[in-house]
């Protein structure tokens, strides 16, 4: 039995996700006006993008540029199972700019990247967009690095960006605060006025991490102080932005080897 699966952050809405399992149905030749990229996770199909053919199995990538005519469907009789993600071309645009100087989105000069690494880190983002929780920092940085690394490999470079960025301890302060609240890169690259994905890489080339794991650092750090205190646990996941216990408990516990609880009562007297 087929199962249908769309998904649009309210958050993200520059990226389309949908999973389709066990599907047997057939497509017309159509296009989008969004960039493309699918793969299957089980099964085999035949792939066409304007006059080019290929065989997409699991461990490839289909890239397919906007308004190309297209048509990914299986050989024979076969049932198969895919993702597929549609990105706005003017986000796209933004994730080009922060790695090239260009005016204009550079298309793929490909119809398919046979990468293992990289099919794993698509079907990895596929599943974390597509699931409910989890931080849309998270997810976005996760869209960006996939897609930098694709673009990377199948577009023609413009001028490479190399300047510093003066803007890493602003956003480092803004990750430190409100941390309840769960943000996205434009919000935060909004008020500096810069471009979201440039600012992304910048400060992973300063501080050697990303930002969504320099706040959940600060998120540690102020849940360390409040257990000091001897506040309620459910009440520091919700103030420092964790979904539920069980998040707060995985995450305090990956950083410090112990759970929030048995570090808190090193401090009741």
């Amino acid at each position: 039995m087929s199962d249908e699966q769309f998904l649009k952050h309210q958050s993200l809405p520059f990226a389309e996700c949908h999973h389709t399992v066990n599907s047997g149905r057939h497509y017309k030749p159509h296009m989008h006006k969004t960039y493309s990229v699918g793969a299957i996770d089980d099964g085999e199909v035949l792939y066409q993008v304007g006059k080019q053919t290929a065989r997409l199995q699991p461990g490839s990538l289909a890239l397919i540029n906007p308004e190309i005519l297209h048509s990914c469907n299986p050989c024979q009789s076969c049932e198969r199972s895919y993702y597929m993600l549609y990105l706005d071309v003017d986000w796209c645009l933004q994730v080009q700019q922060s790695l090239w100087q260009v005016q204009s989105f550079r298309g793929v000069n490909q119809i398919l990247l046979e990468d293992s690494s990289l099919y794993e880190q698509y079907i990895t983002t596929m599943k974390s967009l597509m699931d409910n929780g989890g931080e849309l920092l998270k997810k976005e940085q996760m869209l960006v690095e996939l897609n930098s690394s694709i673009f990377l490999r199948c577009c023609e470079p413009g001028a490479i960006i190399n300047e510093p960025s003066s803007h890493v301890e602003s956003l480092k302060l803004q990750l430190s605060r409100n941390l309840e609240k769960d943000l996205a890169m434009g919000e935060l690259a909004a008020e500096l006025q810069v471009n979201p994905y440039t600012l992304l890489r910048h400060f992973k080339t300063a501080t050697g991490i990303t930002p969504h794991a320099y706040r959940l650092n600060c998120r540690i750090e102020l849940a360390r102080k409040l257990l000091r205190e001897g506040k309620d646990l459910a009440q520091i996941a919700l103030e420092c932005g964790f979904f539920d216990q069980s998040h707060f408990h995985r995450h305090f516990k990956a950083m410090t080897t112990v759970t929030p609880r048995e570090y808190q009562v090193n401090f009741i007297q």
